[in-house]
């Protein structure tokens, strides 16, 4: 898990798919053993990346690119499963969707074109937005491949999007203060596991920054965040306990097809909408699976 141990929507994800595999019969003590390890930068990931590794399991869970990468490069042979990851192609731990081909798999967090629609999200919102800061974690494929297809369609909507890092904090804030010196801009967050962990950060710096934010998942929404579009993570969880439950009965991951999101959720925080002066258009709060207000 590329979080911190106490980070409550991390617990969450863990107990569905510890409560998914009980459903399938692997009680945790009694024939199965889970070992968790957390972390929130890559140092820690790869070192524990070699633990686990070394421990020889039966499977792994991986939560992410940064998690599901630095596991890749210790290991050839021992089954992964991952969740939350974007682009498993280009980052190459699998040969194609279709056929993994090697000892990864899992599911796909989205495809990047999900981007496009954060952008036509904020237009909506905000028509006479003209600027946009996309928060990318430059570490990962998925943090180039999010901002580049922002990118791609910014022209079409007259906006102009400017990268910002997922740093430390001090860098954040201040990044994100210069952005928001000139008029008429917002916030994009794309979704990278250091992005999450800084959640509460980001909703309050575009919150003091007056900044309209639409973010990836519904967590930064809970955290005081405009918008979110995207899939329900929590699924992917519980849907990954069924594909270890098949590695632990024989199967392999080369022969399990990655799996894409089979819902998503447009999620919309009124309170947050009414504190920058917002008034939501009836078009979205139309869509919304969530208003929290």
């Amino acid at each position: 898990m590329t979080t911190a141990a106490d980070d409550p929507v991390s617990r969450a994800r863990l107990t569905l798919f510890v409560n998914g595999m009980k459903e399938l019969g692997w009680t945790d003590g009694r024939n199965v053993q889970f070992d968790v390890r957390f972390g929130t930068d890559a140092a820690t990931t790869r070192k524990h990346a070699a633990a686990m590794v070394a421990l020889a399991p039966d499977v792994i869970l991986a939560t992410g690119s940064a998690a599901a990468g630095p596991l890749l490069e210790v290991t050839h042979t021992l089954p992964i499963v991952f969740v939350i990851v974007p682009d498993p192609v280009g980052a190459g731990f699998v040969a194609s969707l279709a056929r993994p081909g090697g000892n990864a798999t899992g599911f796909l967090s989205y495809e990047y074109s999900i981007g496009a629609k954060w952008l036509e999200l904020l237009k909506e919102i905000v028509p006479s937005l003209t600027r946009v800061a996309v928060i990318r974690d430059p570490a990962i494929s998925a943090g180039l491949g999010q901002f580049a297809a922002i990118q791609a369609v910014a022209p079409t909507l007259g906006v102009e999007v400017t990268p910002i890092n997922v740093r430390e904090p001090k860098e954040i804030e201040r990044d994100i203060a210069a952005f928001a010196r000139r008029p008429s801009g917002g916030l994009i967050v794309t979704g990278s596991a250091s992005a999450a962990s800084h959640r509460h950060l980001l909703s309050k710096l575009a919150a003091v920054h007056g900044l309209p934010a639409v973010c990836v998942e519904r967590l930064y929404v809970e955290a005081g965040g405009l918008i979110s579009y995207g899939p329900n993570y929590h699924d992917q969880y519980r849907r990954a306990a069924g594909y270890v439950d098949r590695i632990l009965k024989g199967e392999k991951p080369a022969d399990l097809p990655v799996q894409a999101p089979t819902k998503y959720e447009l999620v919309v925080n009124l309170k947050t909408a009414k504190a920058l002066g917002l008034e939501m258009p009836a078009t979205v709060l139309a869509r919304a699976d969530e208003v929290i207000e």
